[in-house]
């Protein structure tokens, strides 16, 4: 392997996959992302989610969808991932239900 390319491998922004769960902000998007992790004494294996503040200046993902993100550099105190792609659509009956309830 060159030197070059371990420059570049280091310079690959991990990708994240996570659901909308609010677009309510101008140009930001609440992605709630959750993992699972195994307990370290009792070997249960549990779920863990975190919200992440995404910079979405196209506007294009809303509540339900399921996008594709990455860490950058700080738009704001607490945004500093960035959208890079809607990976599927909501199905919008779904939502309307939800809404009316």
């Amino acid at each position: 392997m060159s030197k070059d390319s371990a420059v570049e491998e280091s310079k690959k922004a991990k990708m994240f996959v996570g659901k909308v769960v609010s677009d309510k902000m101008d140009k930001t998007v609440v992605v709630s992302l959750t993992r699972t992790v195994k307990h370290p004494v009792f070997g249960k294996v549990l779920k863990k989610s975190k919200n992440y503040k995404v910079h979405d200046p196209l506007e294009q993902a809303h509540v339900g969808d399921t996008v594709e993100f990455f860490e950058g550099r700080p738009v704001s105190k607490t945004k500093y991932m960035y959208l890079s792609r809607v990976v599927q659509k909501a199905d919008e009956d779904i939502i309307l239900k939800q809404d009316l309830e």
